[in-house]
């Protein structure tokens, strides 16, 4: 019995290394990034709070706007002085949309697709992109019944937070992406 199990541990052991699998390692961030401030278009962004959470994670000095920094940036701008930069991961829009996806035999909708869109820009604090700025999609699909719709406001919102926590992982893989790509691809030469 135990020799089995040991067997059949083994066994997928290999075939997992054999396909390459391997676990995430921390994302890369430029050594020169400083301190990160995570800006969203909402006032009360979970994606933020789940990004600033992320870089956190991943070893960045990261949090969302204070009304400190708010008032430094009206303060310099009415006296001319320069505010010291920092890199900014700006959420530009959040798009939410709930598109119905099958119909019953008296037309009423019975599936939707849940789609989220974010576009975001990520600038050092030089003022330079380190990731341009994109979108990102995802969706989900579920089902709610016409005559039954018990539930599908709390699955709705389960959809929501999941697709929130997706996105704030597929922000920061696109991040990490131009990160090591551009490691790679530094000049040895310097020019």
């Amino acid at each position: 019995m135990i020799r089995t199990r040991f067997l059949a541990a083994a066994a997928l052991a290999l075939l997992l290394a054999g396909c390459g699998f391997h676990l995430r390692s921390r994302i890369a961030l430029p050594s020169d990034l400083g301190p990160v401030l995570v800006r969203s278009a909402a006032t009360y962004s979970d994606l933020a709070y789940k990004l600033v959470r992320g870089l956190q994670a991943a070893g960045a000095e990261a949090r969302t706007p204070t009304i400190e920094d708010r008032e430094a940036q009206k303060a310099a701008a009415a006296t001319g002085e320069p505010v010291p930069k920092k890199a900014e991961l700006v959420i530009v829009s959040e798009r939410w949309g709930n598109l119905p996806i099958a119909v019953d035999g008296l037309g009423r909708a019975q599936e939707f697709s849940l789609r989220y869109a974010v576009v975001f820009v990520f600038r050092k604090a030089d003022g330079t992109d380190l990731v341009p700025q994109q979108v990102v999609e995802l969706s989900r699909d579920y089902v709610s019944p016409p005559e039954n719709a018990t539930g599908t406001t709390t699955e709705r919102e389960i959809l929501a937070d999941e697709l929130r926590r997706e996105m704030s992982a597929s922000i920061l893989r696109r991040v990490d992406g131009v990160v090591r790509a551009g490691q790679m691809v530094k000049p040895a030469d310097g020019t």
